[in-house]
Parts: structure tokens; C-alpha cells; sequence
């Protein structure tokens, strides 16, 4: 086995193989810490600051252990870079045969079954959508993995998607005639006997919480998971430990009831008469929601009679559909699927709407879309859950991220996942920020709960970014502070402006980079997982502190178990959660050794409250100033 030094190391392999590659001791230290934890069946948590590499930290360990690791990402943007581009260098470069294996969950893969019930059904309600799916069946008959995205020219959103791929639910697994030929299952079957794999949270999850028949076959074999974005990963095991109703997936059943139904029991026109009436009780319940889009506690559904005869009526609907599929069973595989569908969600559905007992430990809450709903029940906390999953996994743990200690303190992360005893370690980050960024805390700031903050934000922003010619992200808090802001600026600046939820979000960072002096405004889906290096972006601007909202339903529930164990909710648990998402919407500013860039932070309780140390003692070492002249030098130095 070589030395991590021999590959790492300033005269390594890969400095000598790897265009690009730069030596960082940050990342020779994380490799030797993960293949000391791999060979020593260890569970480390590891922080590796922004520019460690911490993603070449742990694949060089995994190919020269010779055991069989799953690695486990956020993303699926990450999932692609690491087996598409990072893999292959680094096998390249070391000349090992390791075969490698990227497996993603059911819906990125194309259903053959699906697509042909589709173009069957002929009932495609816009022009766009028939596009989509002559795209769909001609790209089908080229593929080879059946990967969704090599259809980039179709966005992830587009409602053809689950229209010609699966479900767990509405899959036929070995019943299905497309079978022998289904991507999915080839993907699973390379993934079995890969030596490396590399898959998301959502599928580590889903198997820990057994709900992904086949692919539990898969980890108990593994010898090491190493979990990339692992500070995303207890709210993603939150949401699979729980259970939950859709409207989405209930009118998807009575759109699948009708399919079958004509394929299969022509005779019975009961069947098509009740899924109709199970549809419309379905979208009256989401009018009974009304029509705000929000997040709620049960007690609110519990005090709206209205809504509650929703419930119960379209439960009775449920009922009467799983007896009419019950009369017909055995005419099809299709129609079986189905009443198997139904069987399960009134489980569900009747988990959610009992009382009791049943539900202590458990936090229930809602959830309204546009044009849906769902309903919820998560835990209350999940680390006795997946402390339990991970001794069923025996093998060495790996947990990395450039944002997982608050104040170089784990303990935050480790109670939130039962990891009180793992090796922990923090690797800073190898970017010189004294001189590469400068932290900027206006003066003078209103407290964030008077009304006029954010047309303060906007006065105090708007020269910060005439100095730094345009070239910024201002990361909201709230859609509703970003839409005022947006207005606000329509007029103050000369630089374009870049509006989340004016287009796709991938659309938005490619024309922000090929601008290059643009400013974009974003919420929690642009604090995190965006790489903009170079002169493109050199300011980020944060409104405020980015504390969950109290309204949150399950935060609150939270909040409330945590004071009743006698505990501090807001000291243990909201700060630490707050200080991690700066850290990550602050990381989006310095991404490369040659960056350089002004962070500006307009909440005034950064300086002025107690636990403001405890976000200050967080982040990188940066040059601070309070002085807007400061910042139009530091910008006008870049020209000298």
C-alpha cells in the first residue's frame, strides 16, 4: 500500500499526474486520519475548511483500503463530480483497478413501464409536456444507464419527469415486463458489486428506514461509509425516519387506478367513478388549506373543523377505493399495485390521525405547495434511531464537511446523530482570508424586527456594491425580504439584477457567471452547494443572522422537548444551527487560493449580543472593519 505522503504529498503522484493539483497539508493530515480510522474500524468526524480537498482527502483512502466503501453525498451535483470527474483522475493517477459504481434513487432513472403507460394514455395536457416526452422516448432508445440527467436540455422540475419514472410505491418490481431490462435494477446490480459506490443521503436513508425494497442489500456489505455534506444529513434522516401523505401522491394513485383500470377491468365502472370522486376530495382539501403557501403545527388542523371533515372524507373515499380493487384482485399486476398503494397510505393516513399514546415521541405537521400538500409525522429526535442503524452497519464512520463544529466544538453535530463518542478532528482552511477577504459590519443597523430593515439593508448595501461593481450575492433570510429588496434596487443600481425564482436556479448562477458583473439575490437554496470562483462573484452580503423561523412546526417542537429536559433550546440548539448556515453562506465568497472578496454581514446582533461570539468564533479568520471606506480601498486595490 503507498504512503499517503507518496500520493499526496508536495512531490506526490498526483502533484506529478493532476493538472491543477496544488499541495495542501490540510488535506495529506485528512487523509491520514481517514485511513487510520478505515483500517481501524473508527467513527471520525472530520471539518475540513473550504479549499482543503477534502473530497481527494477521502477517496485516495478508499481506493488504496481494498474494502468496499459507500460514499454518501448531499447532492446530486456532488454525487456527479465525484464519479464523473474526481474518480477518474484520481484512478488514473493511481493506477488502481477499482471499480467504481454511482447509484442514485429510483426517480432519477427512467421507467420503461412508465413511459410506455404514458404514451399509451395519449392525455398529456400542454404542448410542452408532448415535447418532453418525444425527447424522452427518443433519448430512451440511445441510453445506456437510463440516468435522467443526461437529458439536460429537460429542467429537473418538468412535470414530465414522474410520468416516466417510478415510485416505491407504484414500481412492479419482478411483476413488471420490463424487468429484464429495467435501469434501475442494472444500477443496483453494479452498485452490488462495485468496490466503491457512490450514492446520496436520501438513499442512505431510505434504506437505514427500510423503505427502498432491493436496496438493502447493498449496505450491509459495505465496510466503510464515508459521509460527504454530512451537516445536511440529520435533517434528511429526520424526514425518512417520519412518515407522511401527499396530495400529490394520491391523485398520482388515481391517475395510475385509471390507467390499469383500462388495461386491465374494463367491466367495472365503479373503479373510474370513485377514483374521480377520491381525486376531487383530494384537491378540495388543498383549497381547505387555503392559499397561502406555509408550514404548520397539527393543532391548527385539529381547530379547523372544515378541514378536518376534509380529512375524514377523503379517508372514506380511500376506503371505498381499496374495496372496489379488493373485488378485482387478481386481474392484473397493475390494479394489484394499486390496492397495494391504497392499503398503505390509509395505513398512513390513519398513523397520522390518531391520538394518543401513538404519537409521543413524534412531531405531527403540514405543509402546503402550490397545488398540493402533505402531511407529516417526524421524530422528535433522531439519534437513538440512527445510532441503532449505524451498530446494524458495523464498519468505520466517516462524517465530513466544511461546516460541522460551531466554535471547533462537535457537540452540536454529535448529539443531533448518537455520535458522543467519535474521533473528532478540524482541518482550517488553507486560504490566506487576512488578506484575500475583508468582513465588513455596518454601522448603525436597526434591530432585524423593526419594519424598516430591510430598506436599511438596501441603504447600507447599495455603495458596497457601486464599489465592488456589481460582482455580489445578497443571501436572504426570508422570500419575503428579497422580494422587497429586489424592488428596492430595481432603481439604485446599475448592475444586473438576478431574482431567485425568476428562472431555474441553474440558469441563474450561469448567466450571474457569463455577466460578470451581475448581483443576485437568493434564499436558503443559494447559501449552500454554489461555486462561483474567480472575480465573477467578490461580495457576499448576508441581511441577517440566519436563525430558523419560530414558526417552524417542528423546530417549535424541538424548542419545547429541549426546555422541558431542562435545557437551554436557544443556546443548544438554535445558535449552533444558525452558526452553521453562516458559515456555509459566508463559504460561498472565497473559493479559490486567487479570490478575493468583501463579506458583509448588516445584523447588528452579531456585535451586540452575547452568543454573537459564538457565530465570530465560527468562522474564518478574516480582516474586519466597520468602515465603509474600507471597503471601496479594498476594491480599488484590486485595479493597482
Amino acid at each position: 500500500m503507498s504512503d499517503i505522503k507518496d500520493i499526496l504529498g508536495p512531490e506526490g503522484l498526483l502533484a506529478n499526474s493532476v493538472e491543477g493539483f496544488t499541495y495542501r497539508p490540510q488535506q495529506e493530515a485528512m487523509a491520514e486520519a481517514v485511513l487510520d480510522a478505515m483500517l481501524q474500524g473508527e467513527v471520525l468526524i472530520s471539518e475540513a475548511g473550504t479549499g482543503t480537498g477534502k473530497t481527494f482527502a477521502y477517496l485516495v483512502p478508499a481506493l488504496l483500503s481494498s474494502q468496499k466503501v459507500i460514499v454518501s453525498t448531499g447532492t446530486k451535483n456532488l454525487q456527479d463530480q465525484l464519479f464523473h470527474r474526481d474518480l477518474p483522475r484520481i484512478k488514473s493517477a493511481l493506477a488502481i483497478p477499482a471499480d467504481v459504481a454511482l447509484l442514485k434513487g429510483r426517480a432519477n432513472y427512467l421507467c420503461t413501464h412508465r413511459m410506455e403507460m404514458t404514451l399509451l394514455e395519449g392525455r398529456l395536457n400542454s404542448r410542452e409536456m408532448v415535447d418532453q416526452l418525444s425527447q424522452v422516448q427518443s433519448w430512451a432508445g440511445r441510453t445506456r444507464s437510463g440516468d435522467v440527467a443526461e437529458l439536460s436540455e429537460i429542467p429537473e422540475d418538468a412535470r414530465i419527469w414522474p410520468l416516466v419514472t417510478s415510485t416505491t410505491e407504484n414500481c412492479l418490481g419482478q411483476e413488471c415486463n420490463a424487468y429484464s431490462t429495467c435501469h434501475l435494477v442494472e444500477a443496483r446490480r453494479r452498485a452490488q458489486e462495485a468496490d466503491l459506490v457512490v450514492i446520496n443521503h436520501h438513499l442512505l436513508c431510505a434504506d437505514f428506514a427500510l423503505k427502498e425494497g432491493g436496496f438493502g442489500e447493498l449496505l450491509p456489505t459495505a465496510d466503510c461509509f464515508i459521509i460527504d455534506e454530512a451537516h445536511q444529513l440529520p435533517e434528511v434522516a429526520g424526514n425518512f425516519f417520519g412518515t407522511g401523505v401527499s396530495g400529490r401522491q394520491l391523485l398520482d394513485l388515481c391517475r395510475d387506478i385509471e390507467t390499469e383500470y383500462h388495461k386491465e377491468a374494463g367491466d367495472l365502472k365503479e373503479i373510474p367513478a370513485q377514483s374521480a370522486l377520491l381525486s376531487k376530495s383530494v384537491r378540495d382539501l388543498r383549497l381547505l388549506f387555503g392559499l397561502d403557501l406555509r408550514r404548520g403545527s397539527w393543532s391548527e388542523i385539529a381547530a379547523d373543523e372544515p378541514l378536518i371533515r376534509g380529512l375524514e372524507q377523503a379517508g372514506d373515499c380511500l376506503l371505498e377505493m381499496t374495496e372496489l380493487l379488493s373485488a378485482v384482485e387478481g386481474r392484473g399486476k397493475g390494479l394489484d399495485s394499486c390496492l397495494a398503494r391504497c392499503n398503505s397510505i390509509r395505513a398512513c393516513l390513519n398513523e397520522l390521525l390518531s391520538e394518543g399514546e401513538s404519537q409521543q415521541g413524534y412531531i405531527r405537521w403540514f405543509e402546503t405547495y402550490r397545488q398540493s400538500f402533505r402531511l407529516n409525522r417526524t421524530p422528535l429526535d433522531i439519534s437513538g434511531l440512527f445510532k441503532t442503524q449505524m451498530e446494524s452497519h458495523p464498519g468505520s464512520w466517516i462524517f465530513t464537511s466544511a461546516t460541522l463544529a460551531v466554535g471547533n466544538d462537535f457537540k452540536h453535530f454529535q448529539r443531533q446523530l448518537g455520535l458522543g463518542g467519535a474521533r473528532t478532528a478540524c482541518w482550517d482552511s488553507p486560504f490566506d482570508y487576512q488578506n484575500q477577504a475583508l468582513w465588513f459590519v455596518p454601522k448603525g443597523m436597526p434591530q432585524p424586527r423593526e419594519s424598516h430593515y430591510t430598506q436599511t439593508v438596501v441603504d447600507v448595501v447599495t455603495p458596497v456594491i457601486e464599489a465592488s461593481l456589481g460582482r455580489a450575492f445578497i443571501l436572504f433570510t426570508s422570500h419575503r425580504a428579497l422580494r422587497e429588496a429586489a424592488e428596492a434596487l430595481e432603481t439604485r443600481i446599475q448592475y444586473p439584477l438576478l431574482v431567485q425564482g425568476s428562472m431555474p436556479k441553474g440558469e441563474l448562477l450561469a448567466r450571474f457567471r457569463k455577466l460578470g458583473n451581475a448581483v443576485l439575490l437568493g434564499t436558503s437554496s443559494f447559501w449552500e452547494g454554489v461555486d462561483v470562483r474567480g472575480e465573477a462573484l467578490s461580495c457576499v452580503i448576508i441581511d441577517k443572522l440566519p436563525f430558523a423561523s419560530p414558526g417552524d412546526p417542528v423546530l417549535q417542537a424541538r424548542i419545547d422537548a429541549l426546555r422541558k429536559q431542562g435545557g437551554n433550546p436557544f443556546m443548544e440548539f438554535q445558535v449552533p444551527q444558525a452558526a452553521i448556515a453562516l458559515k456555509q453562506g459566508a463559504g460561498r465568497l472565497i473559493r479559490d487560493e486567487t479570490d478575493r472578496g468583501v463579506l458583509v454581514i448588516c445584523d447588528p446582533r452579531l456585535l451586540k449580543k452575547g452568543y454573537g461570539q459564538v457565530f465570530l468564533d465560527s468562522m474564518p479568520s478574516m480582516a474586519r472593519t466597520r468602515d465603509i471606506d474600507d471597503v471601496i480601498r479594498f476594491f480599488e486595490s484590486e485595479s493597482v
